[in-house]
């Protein structure tokens, strides 16, 4: 019953407005969905409970939210992970490091080098190449490692290809050149990498891209009415914001 009121709890927050800036747009035929956050914004890593759970969904997570008062503005899939959801490459969650960076070349678009880190920091937002991260270990509150890059330094990755026939529906994140901003786009239309990259360094204007994942890419927009579910994730990354009853 308490599992039960809780979820119906976490549906009527998706219900209230939020306050996260996320909009819809098309670029060259196809369309996408973006949603923005800024350093100092409550930006956060989830992937277990205090009791050792994974998440794997958005309402679970609004769930334990709402204990505090506090909600997400916007999530989605935070990360490649493996079979039991545990994170591929690094993970750090509110200061605690739960899984090592990974430097080597391996199979998947992961190992795809060159591959990045997206860092939250106390007063930045950055993304940073994993082998650069290694040199300069940043003190990131919250970090995830993916790849590949789809941008670096306004240039696309070196590998990928204009006519690729490999198109998902496919989430990533950009960061502008000041750390100030960060911007989470999943593509609603499937792209190839080469056309994802594209979205973010041509229309975005941004220079430090960094893919999530594909298949699986989900979001979690209330301000749209938009909640995408399916099989449980492994890490997500939100905005938390105050609950509309605590903000009255």
């Amino acid at each position: 019953m308490a599992r039960t009121l809780s979820a119906i709890a976490a549906l009527l927050f998706w219900a209230a407005p939020a306050q996260a800036e996320c909009s819809r747009t098309n670029y060259l035929d196809q369309r996408f969905t973006i949603c923005e956050a800024t350093a100092g914004h409550d930006l956060r890593l989830f992937l277990r409970d205090d009791d050792g759970q994974t998440y794997g969904s958005f309402a679970t997570i609004d769930t334990a939210l709402a204990r505090d008062g506090k909600v997400l503005s916007f999530a989605m899939n935070g990360g490649m992970y493996h079979p039991d959801r545990a994170p591929v490459g690094l993970y750090i969650e509110d200061n605690t490091e739960a899984a090592r960076l990974i430097l080597s070349e391996g199979p998947g678009n992961f190992g795809l080098l060159p591959n990045g880190v997206f860092c939250i920091e106390e007063t930045r937002l950055t993304i940073i190449e994993s082998r650069a991260f290694a040199l300069a270990r940043p003190a990131c509150r919250h970090a995830t490692q993916s790849g590949p890059m789809l941008v670096i330094d306004g240039v696309y990755h070196p590998r990928f290809v204009e006519q690729s026939d490999s198109r998902l529906i496919r989430n990533g994140v950009g960061v502008s050149a000041d750390g100030q901003r960060a911007v989470f786009v999943i593509s609603d239309s499937a792209v190839n990498l080469w056309e994802f990259a594209r979205f973010f360094r041509d229309h975005l204007g941004l220079s430090q891209a960094l893919y999530i994942d594909g298949r699986v890419s989900r979001l979690h927009a209330p301000a749209l009415g938009r909640s995408d579910w399916g099989l449980p994730l492994g890490p997500i990354i939100g905005k938390v914001v105050d609950a509309p009853s605590a903000r009255q």
